[in-house]
C-alpha cells in the first residue's frame, strides 16, 4: 500500500503515523501536491465534514512586550510600525468581538502582548469575558495572555472562558534560537495548566522561520502528545522591523504539505489555518480548506488579513459551509470531554493533536495507480523565480485600538 493510502487508513483510525511517514509527506514534490491534499482531505472530511469554523481575534493590548520572540512585531526592540495601545476596556473589547460574531465567527480569541498576565490583568480579562458572554452566551471565548501562573487558568474558566491558547511555535531543540526570554518548557507548562483547569487547550506552531522538516515534525508530534483540541498553523509574516523580516522560505505548495502533515498527525482535532495564509498560500487558500477545518476571519493582531466577505465567499465557492453556533466542532469522542482536560486515550498511542497569527506570537476518494512518486527533497527556500511578496504584508490600522470599523 502506498504512503498516502496508509496515512488515510491511519487517520480514519486516529492512529499516529510514524515520524518517517510524516517526513515523507513534507518531502513529496510539487507534482504530487494535489494527491497529498486529496488524501489528507479524506481524513478531514471524515471527522469534520465540510464545516469551516470561523474565529475572530481581538488584540486587547498591542505592542511593548518585554519578550524577545524573533517572529513577533510586538517584541522587545521591535522597529515594526504597528499599533501600540494599552488594555481595551471591557465594553470596547466586547464591541470588537461583536463585529466578528456578526461576520460569522463562533469563537472570539482575546489576545494580549506580554510575558504573562498579572492577577489584575486576569481580573480585566475576566470582566471582558463576562461582557462578551452577556452579549451572546453562545460565543466561545479563548484567552491568549502568555505564560500562566498557578490558579490563573481556573479563574479564567470561572469567568466563562472556554479555551486557552499558547503555541509551542517550533521544536524544542531550536526554540532557543527564536526566543531567549522564556523557554519551551515554560510554554508546555502553560498548556498543561490550561488542561488541568478544564479549559480546552489550543496550541500550534509557526512555519517559515528557517526550520527544517525535522523541526516541523518534532513540534507537531509534541503537540499530539500535549493533546490540545485546537492546533493553529501559522505561516510567518515577515514584518519589517523584526529579526525575521527577510525569512521568505514558504511557497503555497510547501504550506499545503505542512497542513497535510499536521492533519495526518492530528486527524481528529481542529486544525486552524492561522496567520500568514493570505501572504503564503495566496490563491491556493481554497485548497487548504480541504486540510484545515478552521480559519481566522478578517485581520490578525498587528497585520491585516483578507477582507471578511472575501473569506466567506472563498468558503462557499470551495464547496464548504460556515459552522453554525449550535454545531459542535469536535468529533463526539473529543467534544464530550473538552472541559475535562483532553480527549482520553487514543488508538495507536499518544494524544492527538488557534491564536494569534504569526505576527503575534487558523472529494478525494481512493487513489489509483501507485500513489505519490518517490519523495523528493523538499526545499525550504523560495524558488529562484519567486520574489518575496512584501506587498502582501500590511500593518493593521483598523479595528481594536482604533476609531475605524474592524474587518470582519
Amino acid at each position: 500500500m502506498d504512503l498516502l493510502n496508509t496515512l488515510v487508513d491511519k487517520g480514519l483510525r486516529r492512529e499516529s503515523p510514524t515520524r518517517e511517514e510524516a517526513l515523507a509527506v513534507l518531502a513529496t514534490s510539487d507534482d504530487d501536491v494535489l494527491d497529498v491534499v486529496a488524501a489528507a482531505g479524506k481524513v478531514r472530511r471524515h471527522w469534520f465534514g465540510r464545516r469551516v469554523k470561523l474565529n475572530y481575534l481581538v488584540n486587547l493590548k498591542s505592542g511593548l512586550c518585554p519578550e524577545d520572540c524573533s517572529y513577533c512585531s510586538q517584541r522587545l526592540g521591535s522597529k515594526a510600525e504597528i499599533l501600540k495601545y494599552t488594555w481595551l476596556k471591557p465594553d470596547q473589547a466586547s464591541a470588537a468581538a461583536a463585529a466578528g460574531v456578526s461576520g460569522g465567527a463562533k469563537r472570539v480569541c482575546l489576545v494580549a502582548s506580554g510575558r504573562g498576565p498579572t492577577d489584575r490583568d486576569v481580573d480585566r480579562v475576566s470582566d471582558t469575558i463576562r461582557a462578551i458572554k452577556e452579549q451572546d452566551e453562545s460565543v466561545e471565548v479563548c484567552a491568549c495572555l502568555g505564560l500562566l501562573s498557578d490558579g490563573q487558568a481556573e479563574r479564567l474558566r470561572e469567568a466563562g472562558a472556554d479555551a486557552y491558547n499558547h503555541n509551542l511555535n517550533t521544536s524544542e531543540s531550536t526554540y532557543g534560537d527564536i526566543t531567549t526570554t522564556h523557554t519551551y518548557a515554560d510554554r508546555v507548562d502553560t498548556v498543561n495548566k490550561a488542561h488541568a483547569a478544564g479549559l480546552s487547550a489550543c496550541s500550534g506552531l509557526i512555519a517559515g522561520m528557517g526550520e527544517s522538516d525535522e523541526d516541523l515534525v518534532d513540534v507537531v508530534f509534541a503537540l499530539r502528545e500535549l493533546d490540545p483540541d485546537s492546533v493553529p498553523v501559522n505561516f510567518l509574516i515577515p514584518m519589517e522591523g523584526t529579526p525575521l523580516a527577510k525569512e521568505w522560505h514558504l511557497t503555497p505548495q510547501r504550506c499545503l504539505r505542512i497542513l497535510a502533515m499536521t492533519r495526518f498527525v492530528c486527524p481528529d482535532v481542529e486544525v486552524r489555518i492561522a496567520g500568514g495564509r493570505e501572504v503564503h498560500l495566496r490563491t491556493m487558500q481554497p485548497l487548504a480548506l480541504h486540510l484545515a477545518n478552521s480559519i481566522f476571519l478578517g485581520d490578525y493582531l498587528t497585520s491585516e488579513g483578507q477582507a471578511g466577505h472575501t473569506d466567506l465567499e472563498m468558503i462557499a465557492d470551495a464547496g464548504f459551509e460556515v459552522e453554525g453556533a449550535g454545531e459542535v466542532t469536535l468529533p463526539e469522542h473529543r467534544a464530550s470531554v473538552v472541559r475535562g482536560g483532553g480527549c482520553g486515550s487514543h488508538e495507536g498511542g499518544g494524544g492527538c493533536g488557534s491564536h494569534a497569527g504569526a505576527d503575534g506570537d487558523s472529494g478525494c476518494g481512493a487513489h489509483t495507480g501507485d500513489g505519490v512518486c518517490a519523495p523528493a527533497p523538499a526545499s525550504t527556500a523560495p524558488r529562484p523565480s519567486e520574489e518575496p511578496r512584501t506587498d502582501l504584508v500590511a500593518v493593521r490600522r483598523r479595528g481594536a485600538g482604533t476609531d475605524l470599523a474592524p474587518n470582519a
